[in-house]
């Protein structure tokens, strides 16, 4: 896929949806952590995910490659399906069992900075500027500064060091999947989707079996917990994910992970009655500067096409 990466209002549209959507998640998946263990919570929720996108696919003919693939470009889809699910799930569960929930966030938010770098050797029209590299440190600072003092807080834990590179690890690996996503062929949204989560779960339901063992029956309240994670961030959330990267490339994509804490923060004190930090307007102030000045390009095409619009 060689063609610049075209970002319209409906790839800003997704992207905040997927921040909204991510960002709640983590209220949830504390709800299914009280019943489930950590790998099989992954494997259960990128599964029941798998069936519902296979029912999808099946109904529109399993149509994937819009020609036939070369053997690289199979080798590259299976290699996404591991690093978009699987694996970072695995790291990252593992990993925040000794490190703090801050150093875990920030973590995830160095996705972008990963993904910066890499596109721009890797990605036709994603070339590292000036203002793209200031926009990421500056949107990386607000993240860092909403999270506070427990972003780079130690825990004292003896496997504290693996457990953040773990982390660390799991924010790498979503950037290079997302480059390697963009450089598939011509491929279908929706069957793409559903092999990267087919994939994933042929990765992560052995993985859970011989780190956790059989799993235990969930009770009702579980289930509709579980189900909830595979239909809306998971299923549906990585159907979007697909459309933004094929669309407006990986580095648009990265964006998700600066919005995804200031979305928890909020959902938390709407929802839970948590406080909301004092350093949240600056954060936000800081993160959607990063944000702007990031984009400058993009958004001075998206509203200079709106405005020539008006005026033909």
């Amino acid at each position: 896929m060689k063609q610049t990466p075209e970002i319209t209002y409906k790839s800003w549209l997704m992207i905040v949806t997927l921040a909204f959507v991510w960002g709640g998640t983590f209220m949830v998946t504390e709800v299914a952590l009280t019943g489930m263990t950590p790998f099989w919570l992954a494997a259960a929720r990128i599964g029941f995910a798998a069936v519902v996108m296979l029912v999808i696919w099946a109904a529109r003919g399993l149509v994937l490659f819009h020609t036939p693939p070369s053997g690289p470009a199979r080798v590259t889809l299976v290699v996404v399906s591991g690093l978009s699910g699987a694996l970072p799930f695995a790291l990252l569960a593992w990993g925040q069992l000794h490190v703090t929930s801050g150093f875990a966030g920030v973590s995830m938010a160095s996705t972008a900075l990963i993904i910066l770098p890499l596109a721009h050797f890797l990605v036709p029209g994603e070339r590292m500027t000036w203002r793209r590299i200031l926009g990421f440190l500056i949107g990386f600072c607000g993240v860092a500064i909403l999270i506070g003092g427990q972003a780079f807080a130690s825990t004292g834990g003896n496997l504290e060091t693996l457990g953040r590179m773990a982390c660390i690890g799991a924010a790498g690996c979503y950037a290079l999947s997302s480059i390697l996503m963009r450089r598939l062929p011509a491929v279908d949204a929706i069957g793409l989707s559903t092999i990267l989560l087919v994939l994933g779960s042929a990765f992560s339901i052995p993985l859970a079996l011989i780190l956790e063992g059989p799993p235990q029956m969930p009770t009702p309240q579980i289930l509709l917990v579980l189900v909830f994670l595979g239909l809306v961030p998971t299923a549906a959330a990585n159907f979007l994910r697909v459309l933004v990267v094929r669309s407006a490339g990986p580095v648009f994509m990265s964006l998700v992970n600066y919005q995804v804490p200031v979305w928890s923060v909020v959902l938390g004190a709407l929802i839970l009655s948590e406080p909301l930090p004092p350093s949240l307007l600056y954060a936000m102030a800081l993160i959607l500067a990063g944000l702007a000045l990031s984009q400058y390009g993009a958004l001075r095409r998206l509203f200079g096409k709106r405005h020539q619009g008006k005026n033909a």
